[in-house]
């Protein structure tokens, strides 16, 4: 199994890289620190260099590669990839498509100030296009020890199946405690109020039975007057992930972020991963819809 990380010589190459070591020593799987430069540049190649490829790097790449790898553990298999592109989110997409990667991750903007997330350029192009998961990592996020609980945000919409079905398998493969949570906008204007968090709760209890038996697996109900109020309502623990799906909106095994997802983004502390549209964890299958909410509309 392989991780694309999307590396850049800042604190936010940072954050994505301690995320990659993270999830990947849950997996098992390889690393590729990918540099993408402009489509024009000469330098590419692999670094170390494969047995026979004489590799381009620059002196400042090979500078910033090395800084990235030397972030990476011994445990975990890691090596450095140039590649040139038109963007960072298309070299990234390329790279994930080149080797069949499984995951993509990145840090968060570096604008953000208070906020833990902020969605720029790169993040903003993966969300709308990419055909594998993609994990943000936080601003400041520095934690590289293996992750301790999945949770996945359970929407009340067809399609919600996909993503606990990727869920399910992710937690089992990492050994992980699985945790489904549905949350719910309680606007006391609105006369349907009480009825959403009841219609949350009977979604919750259906998807917790059609677990296997025997699983750690829990379930929750966060609410508040907004999305962002019922996610500061939660308790999260420190090597948490939280797994969401794409909107309804987005085309087939591609991503595309849905308003809950950014609602989300605004308050969450931990890492988040956003699955594609009818994406199936490999060896899986996984029927057509996505997860949403009812702020997705």
């Amino acid at each position: 199994m392989r991780y694309i990380v999307g590396y850049t010589a800042d604190e936010r190459g940072h954050d994505a890289v301690c995320l990659a070591v993270a999830l990947a020593r849950r997996q098992d799987a390889d690393l590729d620190l990918v540099l993408v430069t402009p489509e024009h540049s000469v330098y590419a190649g692999t670094y170390p260099p494969d047995q026979g490829f004489d590799t381009l790097l620059s002196e400042q790449m090979r500078e910033w590669m090395d800084q990235g790898l030397a972030l990476v553990p011994d445990d975990v298999t890691a090596r450095g990839v140039v590649i040139r592109a038109e963007s960072n989110a298309e070299g990234l997409i390329r790279a994930a498509e080149d080797t069949e990667a499984s995951l993509i991750v990145i840090g968060a903007s570096s604008r953000g100030l208070a906020a833990r997330f902020s969605v720029g350029n790169v993040a903003r192009g993966l969300l709308h296009a990419a055909p594998v998961p993609v994990a943000l990592a936080p601003r400041g996020y520095r934690r590289t020890e293996p992750a301790t609980r999945l949770t996945c945000a359970v929407g009340r919409r067809a399609g919600a199946d996909d993503v606990i079905s990727v869920a399910v398998s992710s937690a089992e493969r990492r050994g992980l405690p699985l945790r489904l949570v549905s949350l719910v906008a309680l606007d006391a204007g609105q006369p349907d109020a009480g009825g959403a968090e009841d219609e949350a709760n009977r979604r919750l209890a259906e998807a917790a039975s059609s677990l296997a038996a025997g699983g750690r697996v829990s379930v929750e109900t966060a609410h508040g007057s907004s999305i962002e109020e019922a996610v500061e309502a939660m308790a999260w623990d420190e090597g948490e992930v939280l797994l969401v799906g794409s909107s309804r909106l987005a085309q087939h095994m591609r991503l595309f972020l849905g308003s809950t997802a950014n609602k989300i983004l605004r308050t969450l502390t931990i890492p988040m991963v956003v699955v594609p549209r009818t994406y199936a964890t490999p060896g899986t299958t996984s029927g057509p819809g996505t997860l949403s909410t009812e702020a997705d509309a």
